[in-house]
């Protein structure tokens, strides 16, 4: 495919804006005016005959289908880069760059843990993780990487199964002691003890749903994030079926013995197609899904 009439400076203009989601944000990553920004991405875009950047009060995202110009872009840096350097840093350059990955907040932790790590390796790659109860759309970019558990049905994106999470129903050591001297729950049992749950459309999720089938009935405690859901079970709000990588990792709950099997949700890692081409995205997904293949069920 051939693009009339783009230079560098044209593609690192959409580069910046891409890698920081606004017109702002990319003006002061380079040292121009917002305007001359925008201007060059008009420009661009008048010289392509196709819109580049889909703008809304959310921010900017670059068009899926310009993808490609972005991947060009940065094999652009990369080269640039390359030639500036030393032979001896030649290797580390192929990650220098930023990563954006949207999770959901239980998976927040286990992921921080893994990009530390990560980053004490690979110090040349920048890491934004953004821990939301929203879905990014990652099909138009809004983020590199993302951890879901239901399918898209977009055909530019690829998933990759990182296992199986298990479910547990946890309470606090004070819950135990007050309420449930045995840290068993009964058939029969739910509807005398407190529960924290979903709020809004989580309470279509699965584990919510189960509760309800085993006659749970007073929610006293209503979240729609999983960081609150677990202070609210540390902080002695009732009990709560939680991920057992975050409810064996919490030292002060105790995880109940149940007679019907809880459910489990198998995690998706998911990104763009076009995403393959850049070894830093490439290399952070690796090391995602060796991660959970470590730390998750099968």
């Amino acid at each position: 495919m051939q693009h009339p009439a783009v230079t560098w400076d044209d593609l690192r203009v959409l580069l910046a804006v891409q890698r920081h989601q606004s017109f702002l944000a990319a003006a002061q990553a380079l040292g121009l005016s917002t305007s001359t920004v925008a201007r060059r991405i008009e420009a661009l875009e008048a010289s392509l005959g196709r819109p580049l950047v889909q703008r809304s009060t959310a921010g900017t995202s670059v068009e899926a289908d310009s993808w490609e110009l972005v991947a060009l872009a940065e094999q652009f840096e990369l080269g640039l880069g390359s030639a500036r350097r030393n032979d001896g840093a030649h290797g580390a350059s192929t990650l220098a760059g930023s990563v954006r990955i949207s999770v959901g907040e239980g998976f927040a932790g286990f992921l921080t843990e893994l990009l530390c790590e990560f980053r004490r390796r690979h110090p040349e790659t920048s890491v934004e993780l953004i821990a939301e109860t929203r879905l990014a759309d990652l099909a138009r970019r809004e983020a590199d990487l993302g951890i879901r558990v239901v399918r898209s049905p977009s055909k530019v994106l690829v998933e990759r199964n990182l296992g199986v999470l298990h479910f547990g129903l946890y309470a606090s050591e004070t819950y135990v002691e007050r309420r449930l001297r045995a840290a068993r729950l009964r058939p029969g049992e739910y509807q005398r003890h407190d529960f924290v749950g979903f709020d809004g459309a989580h309470r279509r999720l699965p584990q919510e749903q189960w509760l309800v089938a085993q006659g749970a009935t007073r929610f006293p405690f209503r979240t729609n994030s999983d960081a609150v859901m677990l202070a609210a079970v540390v902080g002695g709000q009732g009990i709560a079926v939680l991920p057992d990588l975050l409810g064996r990792a919490t030292p002060s709950l105790v995880r109940l013995e149940v007679d019907t099997r809880l459910p489990s949700l198998s995690p998706l890692l998911v990104f763009h197609k076009e995403a393959r081409q850049v070894p830093r995205i490439r290399a952070v997904a690796h090391a995602i899904e060796e991660a959970a293949k470590a730390r998750l069920g099968r």
